[in-house]
């Protein structure tokens, strides 16, 4: 579902019709996956909270081939404008089965694009953007596949389900 292109930008109310229950933890505008929706203020804060270091794990296509220096680097921690991430755990991966973005990702005949999973245990704005992008390795596609022990599993873009 998208908001028509005149109109307002569809928002976490147009997906779901369940009153009282809020996001812990966000996902930015350009990234897709899971997103934890819950009513409890404890949970959505230790989610949501640097100082608990839950961990998230994406899926990020980014353009070109990272050499292991680069990954190297991830797994270190990067350099970023509001100081230094924490460690990574990165690793290259075979390109997954994703449904079709909306828009499409760009495509260039020339330049090559890669997988990655990345765990980060923060949540700095735009942070796996930033990280690839400081590595050399712009994001063009970001999925959040696991948040703790929370997995997206075989939800498709809008759906959603009750956690046990």
């Amino acid at each position: 579902m998208t908001a028509p292109a005149d109109g307002p930008r569809a928002t976490l109310s147009d997906y779901i019709d369940v009153p009282g229950i809020y996001p812990a933890g966000r996902l930015d505008r350009d990234s897709e996956g899971l997103l934890i929706l819950t009513d409890d203020g404890a949970l959505q804060a230790r989610i949501s909270s640097p100082k608990h270091k839950t961990p998230k794990t994406y899926l990020a296509q980014v353009e070109g081939e990272p050499d292991a220096a680069s990954l190297d680097r991830l797994r270190a921690g990067v350099m970023l404008n509001d100081g230094m991430t924490r460690p990574a755990t990165v690793c290259l991966i075979d390109p997954p089965q994703l449904w079709d973005r909306d828009p499409p990702v760009r495509y260039r005949k020339s330049v090559p694009d890669s997988w990655l999973e990345l765990t980060i245990t923060e949540g700095r704005n735009r942070q796996v953007r930033r990280m690839t992008a400081a590595v050399g390795y712009p994001t063009l596609r970001l999925v959040r596949r696991r948040i703790g022990s929370w997995e997206l599993g075989d939800l498709a873009p809008g759906e959603w389900r009750a956690a046990k």
